[in-house]
């Protein structure tokens, strides 16, 4: 398992960025939707966007710190 440190720590990294990049995405369409500058989109279809990817922020920002305490658990398994 040591030897897949590195790729841990680097997709650790890369999924955090892509759930902020989700979180700033999904804010910015469900404000967008909220105000009215979507025609054709109701009211409510905004909090529904926000909210599937609020979900989809938490899903792999989750992930990635699974991630991270697997890289914490590795480590003090190697300093004993």
């Amino acid at each position: 398992m040591r030897e897949h440190l590195g790729f841990l720590k680097t997709s650790s990294t890369v999924v955090k960025i892509a759930a902020w990049i989700f979180l700033f995405l999904g804010v910015t369409g469900g404000v967008a939707i909220l105000l009215g500058m979507v025609p054709g989109n109701p009211f409510w279809m905004g909090l529904v966007v926000l909210a599937l990817y609020a979900f989809f922020f938490f899903f792999f920002y989750l992930i990635a710190k699974i991630a991270d305490l697997l890289i914490k658990i590795i480590n003090e398994i190697k300093k004993e």
